[in-house]
């Protein structure tokens, strides 16, 4: 099966055959290429995800990967990040392997077409040329012979004739001897040049065209196998990559089954955890008694009758109503008492252990300039030893620093794993998650506030829980008045007070105000001398009373001050009072 036999008289339709196939490569080439564009796209916002994703240095968000959970979705992150490489391995590959490759095969094909096609032109023009010979030969030998016999029909024709001459017929017969002879030298040529045609095209369609035909063949041949190589390529390109995109995946379901919820849910406990105890029984409230309510030591909610209930210390008002103790906005204490038990002992704990870790630095440092110096005491070309004291001085006093700063956090440490509710332990502090619970007469070094959103104040538990002895000033504070009023205010709005510390009102009704808003939005007032709370400023219309609220920031400073006295008397870990 030969294009040169078969197809010996297609040369038109061989070469746009040809040109086609050539146009099949250059697509196929524009598809790869566009393959390794959408390869490479695909890597990139494969990369921006998960960089996207990825925990922020030195954030809130980075301590959150503690969890096992999000360990798996940081791992995933990454493998993802892996997959995007192979992505762009893929790309590389192709671009190196096949397009690259496959542009200067089509540039070589485009010369070798051109070559032979412009061969086979050329043969072809050849036979033409010499079919035109053939034809003028056989033109001019026909027509030597049509002129022959007129020429010899006119030499008859005048032989016959008694009038011509005998000149005239000589004349004749020599013209028609010479148009013989011219057509004999025009058969001659004419028969020469037949054969030598024949002979031409013999070889024309027998051996140049063949041979033409089976070079383009080969050429087209060639091209086939080159474009199916291509796409084998293509497959192993995407195959190569095919093992580390899989170890990518094992990662990521590696990771996923190394999420242990029993972990997480552990680092929850230590990451919230207060170390307060929930609270206790409550007391019954015997209401038959024509006695002077109060609410129990260790109430949760307050009592819809006569009144609502206040903290106590030492059965009387502190003056302060536990869910509106303002939130400490202030800088965090150097001693983290501003936080639970645990919390608390978690963060002394991570100082210490960061100070610990500061000065070993300090220690292998001052350890290295000592070697220093005794080399330069050994080998005094080496540098000179008294240049390395003011250093080393330096280095000691940073260790001292620090050593001084580390046992003053141990020793908070000490003090906070001392006063963590202990095993048989009666008197708890309550845990900070119940809303306006009563200070029990048990009470901390530093009284445990808790505001309405849940958060701590500087005031807050120490841990530990020590009796208030009875000494003289229990009758000091029994004799404690209560706050005089300020103002009036009449109610705008009825409220009704739901949470500890709050008083309802109905609209119209006219009270004393015992203290003004501070910015929170309540203001406490007073309805009889033992039912007070507080109410929302924009409920009621306050008519202060000059003269009375200096009297009462007064008062107020001097409980301040007695309060202050009776902590450092009781409660020697309170070094003052807000």
């Amino acid at each position: 099966m030969s294009w040169g036999t078969e197809l010996w008289d297609q040369f038109d339709n061989l070469e746009k055959h040809t040109q086609w196939g050539i146009d099949i490569l250059e697509k196929y080439i524009k598809f790869v290429k566009e393959r390794t564009e959408i390869e490479l796209s695909y890597a990139k916002q494969l990369r921006n995800l998960s960089k996207k994703y990825q925990p922020k240095k030195n954030s809130k968000e980075e301590e959150e990967y503690r969890y096992t959970a999000c360990k798996a979705f940081l791992s995933t992150l990454n493998e993802t990040n892996d997959y995007a490489g192979q992505h762009e391995v893929i790309s590389e590959n192709m671009t190196s392997q096949i397009t690259v490759e496959l542009a200067r095969y089509v540039q070589e094909l485009k010369q070798e077409r051109k070559s032979h096609f412009h061969e086979g032109r050329k043969a072809q023009q050849h036979i033409e040329t010499c079919w035109k010979q053939l034809e003028s030969s056989k033109r001019r030998f026909e027509r030597d012979c049509k002129e022959a016999d007129r020429a010899q029909q006119y030499f008859e024709k005048m032989d016959a004739d008694i009038n011509v001459t005998k000149a005239d017929v000589e004349k004749a017969r020599q013209q028609a001897q010479i148009r013989h002879q011219m057509a004999e030298d025009s058969k001659a040529d004419y028969s020469s040049i037949l054969q030598k045609f024949n002979q031409q095209q013999r070889e024309y369609y027998h051996s140049h065209i063949p041979s033409i035909f089976q070079k383009i063949q080969e050429m087209e041949e060639r091209r086939i196998v080159r474009i199916g190589e291509s796409m084998k390529t293509y497959a192993e390109v995407d195959r190569q990559v095919i093992p580390i995109i899989g170890k990518c995946l094992d990662g990521i379901v590696k990771a996923a089954e190394s999420i242990d919820q029993k972990n997480d849910s552990q680092l929850v406990i230590e990451a919230y955890k207060s170390g307060f105890e929930p609270p206790g029984d409550f007391e019954f409230e015997d209401y038959t008694q024509p006695m002077k309510r109060t609410v129990s030591d260790n109430s949760l909610s307050n009592s819809r009758g006569d009144g609502k209930a206040e903290l106590k210390f030492g059965g009387k008002s502190k003056g302060k109503l536990w869910p509106f103790i303002k939130k400490n906005k202030g800088a965090t204490p150097e001693d983290f008492s501003n936080l639970p038990p645990e919390q608390r002992r978690k963060k002394l704990q991570l100082k210490v252990d960061e100070l610990n870790k500061e000065i070993q630095k300090e220690t292998d440092q001052r350890d290295a300039i000592t070697k220093m110096k005794d080399v330069y005491l050994k080998n005094p070309q080496m540098g000179d030893p008294a240049s390395l004291d003011h250093k080393l001085t330096e280095v000691n006093q940073n260790i001292e620093k620090l050593r001084l700063e580390a046992q003053k956090f141990e020793a908070w440490l000490a003090e906070v794993e001392g006063r963590l509710p202990a095993r048989g332990d009666q008197a708890r502090r309550q845990s900070g998650m119940y809303d306006g619970q009563t200070a029990p007469t048990v009470n901390n070094c530093a009284q445990d506030r808790e505001s309405p959103d849940g958060s701590y104040t500087e005031e807050q538990s120490q841990e530990s829980e020590v009796k208030v002895l009875t000494t003289d000033f229990d009758d000091e504070f029994d004799d404690e008045e209560p706050l005089p009023a300020i103002g009036t205010c009449k109610a705008l709005y009825t409220f009704d007070g739901q949470n500890e510390g709050t008083i309802s009102v109905i609209e119209g009704e006219t009270l004393y105000v015992i203290e003004e808003d501070k910015g929170d939005g309540w203001t406490r007032i007073r309805r009889s001398e033992d039912e007070e709370g507080y109410v929302p400023t924009s409920y009621v219309e306050v008519y202060l009373d000059k003269n009375a609220k200096e009297s009462a920031l007064k008062m107020a400073s001097k409980q301040n001050e007695r309060e202050g006295l009776v902590s450092s008397q009781f409660f020697p870990c309170r070094t003052g009072r807000r």
